[in-house]
């Protein structure tokens, strides 16, 4: 009898023992397969998405690149796909309603996954609460969107180059372009043949030392005169450099400012003339009768006009004057003939 109980406690034991050890060995497979902890350190939140793109269940999420829990069920919700995940709790101050759950993958060619960016500004997500949804930034789909459209743009550049749309689309179908470009290119050919033959204005400044020679002179010449302008030489310089001969400018630039002044302000005779509406008017009317009197005498009228018109009055009237130039150079030549005085005495 006490045998058969040492037996008992010694299986007893062993039971214990084999429990305890199958106990610690899922604890530790636990702790190596786990991600999420123990239940009492996670907690649930949901996203809704179109397509899911293969997305399955034991899915990793990630948070800001960061494995932090596993999708524990994908189910239907009417025309979306309802992803329920479990996350670490420690994360919940970093998923908040600023946060965005977007589809991703573990690799390029591995399984799907979720990737929810960390908003820590926002307001957390309750457990069992709902994050937004949205495409991540270099997902395969958006990549592959894309893909697709530059895929299109492509094959709509191709098309319109065979349909002659566009400056290379007449390049490559427009004969005539073509023709006129061969030409463009082959003068250029025949312009750098020519430069390098020492024809035309650049090819002999590229080929003849002696008119690089002048231009460099010139150059010379034109660096000697900047350099005696800056010293002051000649008039040029003079008006560059000298302060008194600028003082003198600027002393008749005010004397011609003040005389314009006084012109302005009708001062003087020129100002007077400018200003005065009386003066002008007496100008006005002297120039009306010196217009009349050169009139009267185009016309003929009074002694001058007749004297400027009449023929025959200029003759007798020169031939007066002809008459008395005589008779006084004979009075100078004999007076007594003409000047006989008589003295009587009563």
């Amino acid at each position: 009898m006490p045998r058969t109980r040492s037996l008992a406690w010694a299986e007893l034991k062993v039971g214990l023992v084999s429990i305890f050890a199958i106990g610690i060995a899922a604890f530790l497979i636990f702790l190596l397969s786990g991600s999420t902890g123990f239940p009492w350190q996670r907690y649930t939140v949901k996203a809704m998405f179109d397509d899911i793109a293969g997305l399955k269940t034991g899915a990793p999420v990630r948070v800001a690149g960061v494995d932090t829990g596993t999708v524990t069920e994908v189910a239907f919700k009417q025309d979306q796909v309802e992803v329920v995940m479990e996350i670490k709790k420690d994360m919940q101050p970093r998923i908040t309603d600023l946060s965005v759950a977007a589809l991703g993958s573990v690799s390029l060619l591995g399984e799907s996954a979720v990737d929810i960016t960390a908003a820590s500004k926002g307001t957390p997500v309750p457990d069992q609460g709902y994050v937004k949804t949205g495409k991540a930034a270099g997902s395969m789909a958006e990549v592959a969107t894309k893909a697709g459209t530059a895929i299109d743009g492509v094959g709509t550049l191709v098309s319109d180059l065979n349909k002659g749309k566009g400056t290379m689309g007449k390049l490559f179908t427009d004969e005539q372009l073509y023709a006129d470009l061969n030409k463009l290119v082959a003068g250029l050919d025949e312009v750098t043949k020519n430069v390098n033959k020492g024809k035309g204005s650049i090819g002999r400044l590229m080929q003849d030392p002696t008119l690089v020679k002048s231009l460099e002179s010139s150059l010379k010449s034109l660096e000697g005169m900047t350099q005696d302008l800056k010293a002051g030489k000649g008039s040029l310089g003079q008006l560059l450099t000298n302060d008194e001969l600028a003082k003198s400018l600027n002393r008749m630039t005010s004397n011609l400012d003040a005389m314009t002044a006084k012109l302005n302000r009708g001062e003087g005779t020129a100002g007077k003339l400018l200003n005065d509406d009386a003066l002008f008017t007496k100008l006005d009317s002297v120039t009306g009768r010196l217009d009349k009197v050169v009139s009267d005498l185009q016309a003929g009228q009074g002694t001058a006009g007749q004297l400027l018109h009449d023929k025959q009055l200029y003759d007798r009237l020169n031939s007066t004057v002809t008459e008395m130039q005589g008779l006084v150079s004979d009075i100078r030549k004999d007076p007594k003939k003409y000047l006989n005085v008589r003295v009587s005495l009563f």
